[in-house]
């Protein structure tokens, strides 16, 4: 009863995602975003130790061996340790430095030029899936006002994902790229549920039909998001070494949650306030 009336003032709660795109993007001005090996070039290699040695020793011994002071100690169990350098290394140089302290695990280097090449098609990737899912909103509704309403709220939540990556320093990656494509196709799904049963349903009022999509919604929101915090849980405390799916895991959580306020808040409200100026 509580949400009925609160969704009655509609209006006013379409502010808050905007409000919080405005601030997402000011921190993305501010901050930046940081990028991960693939994308601005560099080393990473998880190694086994062979020998007692603690996170500071190791990261002080690699910027000595290789003489520089872009040396990153990202993960470190006292066996296992996943280390990030600065520009490409030479694989015989690192393996003849760690001979005696550490076996390598596994080993990858990238160059400026091929990173800088796929930092590019990272950025026609996004735009290509945006502009398809665009026009793919457009020929299903083929009804400006509802079609603009899904594209922003999937805009909306791309720019609140990227804005939480730049606030908490999840780095841009090719897997975090892909949880960003992720969240493109999530939001539409949500939003054209949205806008179907409350656009072309006749049955009830719009609130009541909002109210019936909205349990469907949230229990969807809730199990992604429940279980995207348990992988965030575990990768982060049992296995530190899988940095990779922890970034995942937070930029979904964090784009799961922005979908819930760009849907709920932002297309239902615009959705009922064009309905109630008599679009159809």
């Amino acid at each position: 009863m509580k949400i009925e009336k609160l969704m009655e003032s509609y209006k006013p709660l379409i502010a808050i995602p905007v409000i919080i795109t405005l601030i997402a993007i000011v921190i993305i001005a501010f901050n930046g975003i940081d990028q991960g090996i693939e994308l601005k070039g560099g080393t990473i290699t998880t190694l086994n130790l062979e020998k007692p040695l603690d996170q500071s020793q190791l990261e002080s011994m690699i910027e000595k061996g290789l003489n520089t002071t872009e040396v990153t100690v990202n993960s470190f169990n006292g066996t296992t340790a996943t280390v990030t350098i600065g520009g490409a290394t030479d694989v015989i140089t690192f393996s003849n430095l760690m001979n005696g302290t550490a076996t390598i695990e596994s080993y990858s280097s990238i160059g400026p030029v091929l990173s800088a090449q796929a930092l590019n098609q990272v950025y026609w990737a996004l735009a290509i899936a945006f502009i398809f899912m665009s026009i793919t909103v457009f020929i299903i509704f083929r009804n400006f006002v509802p079609s603009m309403a899904v594209i922003l709220a999937a805009l909306t939540d791309l720019i609140i994902a990227v804005g939480g990556m730049s606030l908490f320093g999840i780095p841009l990656t090719l897997a975090s790229v892909g949880a960003l494509l992720l969240l493109i196709g999530y939001s539409v799904d949500t939003d054209i549920l949205l806008t179907t049963r409350v656009l072309k349903r006749r049955e009830g009022t719009v609130t009541e039909r909002a109210m019936g999509t909205m349990k469907t919604g949230f229990t969807m929101a809730a199990a992604s998001i429940g279980s995207m915090v348990a992988l965030y849980i575990v990768t982060v405390f049992f296995i530190p070494s899988a940095e990779v799916l922890s970034d995942i895991a937070a930029v979904l959580i964090i784009g799961l949650v922005a979908d819930i306020l760009a849907t709920w808040l932002m297309n239902l409200g615009i959705l009922r306030w064009y309905m109630e100026s008599g679009g159809r």
